[in-house]
């Protein structure tokens, strides 16, 4: 379908026809019919797919078309640098328009904190957030949410894996109840289904379904120990000295513990996670696309909605939680038609889930030989593992049973108050 198809705003049109933008894509051509009928949505396709435009360019329509004033939309996304993302691209798309936004994060100094006080204040049309930012200005009192007719929770199941369901629900606190709800998602576990049943008013569901990594990407796994990981990896990146390399850390922890032992073995690394602020981590990225830097260290943060492109290379030192993540990991390498490699480190109680990713693929990733001097390494042999885990005996609670002694006690009286049995002498020991 073609965006002239949709009939959207001459205005919109306009600036989608002055940036290229002709045909939607299947999550567009299915999404924006539907919320410009205000249906409540729940939106599950991967990153790359155009998700943003599916939920900004039809409630940019309505907001034109409704010539209201004050804060009519809210974005509600699970880090700075996608709520920037976002913002950016309203900014292309609303070129010929008059709609306005916001992008409100954490981070830096009390300037930004000022300017979006400021500009909430005022109403300006949508506000593109992170959670805790949000809060806090209100918190303060000074945003009218009276005017809000539309709330995007953008990336939902990472704000959920992120511990984010308390601070949505608080915003949505503020929010009007009557209201249409948009919910997208690259993933659609169950804990998405249960918020969108507590949120959201018989909701209409599209599902766009995974697509399988380019065929350019090589793909390649190998089975390990754990404590011969970060060898490996300094074996991997000495071998392959490329320009660009990525690779994906399951926790902070292991994140900043591997990329100071890369910058110990004078690699020219950095980390990316949450405990940095906006500043630190927009430096790193900075650093990393005009290549002063070749390797980043990142957690899941990065293998969403931030705009890195000719990545040379994806490595997974731990394998993702979700089938789907490995997706959105190695999809960072060969953009464009480009070619890539990517490569996973897999421990043996992560086996099974990682052949839940080749059954997602459907097909069997390579599993490449460990060079000899790292010792024995263990065998892949994924059905075994997840056997011996499922009927692996349970180490027992130690607490628990002094728990249940204690219990059992609890009538009886204190030794020292309790009858003594009188000893009787054996006839040997009366001689």
């Amino acid at each position: 379908m073609k965006f002239t198809e949709i009939n959207l705003h001459e205005n919109i049109q306009e600036g989608l026809d002055a940036i290229g933008f002709e045909k939607a894509s299947p999550v567009q051509e299915f999404a924006i019919p539907l919320i410009l009928e205000g249906k409540d949505i729940i939106a599950s396709a991967q990153t790359g797919t155009g998700k943003t435009a599916a939920f900004l360019l039809p409630v940019m329509d309505k907001i034109m078309r409704s010539k209201r004033d004050g804060i009519q939309a809210i974005v509600i996304a699970p880090t700075r640098e996608l709520a920037i993302q976002i913002d950016q691209n309203l900014e292309g798309f609303s070129y010929f328009t008059e709609v306005g936004s916001i992008a409100v994060y954490g981070g830096g100094d009390g300037k930004p904190f000022t300017q979006e006080k400021n500009a909430l204040t005022r109403g300006t049309d949508v506000v593109i957030c992170t959670p805790g930012r949000m809060i806090s200005h209100l918190a303060g009192g000074y945003v009218n949410c009276d005017s809000i007719t539309t709330l995007i929770l953008d990336e939902a199941d990472r704000m959920l894996d992120m511990g984010f369901f308390a601070d949505i629900m608080k915003i949505i606190s503020y929010l009007p109840k009557e209201r249409q709800t948009l919910l997208f998602s690259a993933t659609m576990p169950v804990k998405i289904r249960q918020l969108a049943n507590q949120i959201q008013n018989k909701p209409e569901t599209i599902n766009i379904a995974v697509s399988k990594p380019p065929e350019s990407i090589r793909q390649g796994a190998y089975s390990v120990y754990n404590n011969q990981k970060s060898g490996l990896i300094k074996q991997i990146l000495k071998e392959k000295n490329l320009q660009t390399v990525v690779i994906f850390c399951s926790s902070k922890i292991s994140t900043k513990e591997l990329a100071r032992e890369l910058k110990r073995a004078k690699f020219s690394a950095d980390e990316i996670h949450s405990d940095l602020d906006q500043l630190q981590r927009k430096e790193v990225l900075q650093k990393f696309r005009s290549r002063k830097i070749n390797i980043i260290v990142a957690t899941d943060i990065l293998s969403r909605g931030i705009d890195i492109d000719n990545i040379d290379m994806v490595i997974n030192y731990d394998v993702p939680h979700d089938a789907e993540d490995y997706v959105h990991r190695i999809g960072r390498t060969a953009r464009a038609a480009a070619k890539g490699e990517a490569y996973t480190l897999i421990i043996p109680k992560e086996q099974h889930k990682f052949q839940s990713i080749e059954d997602l693929l459907g097909t069997t990733v390579e599993k490449l030989d460990v060079p000899e001097e790292f010792g024995e390494t263990p065998k892949y042999e994924p059905d075994k593992q997840k056997k011996f885990s499922k009927f692996r005996k349970k180490r027992p609670d130690k607490n628990r049973n002094n728990r249940r002694k204690s219990g059992n006690n609890q009538n009886k009286k204190p030794s020292n108050q309790r009858k003594r049995k009188h000893f009787k002498p054996s006839e040997k020991n009366k001689k």
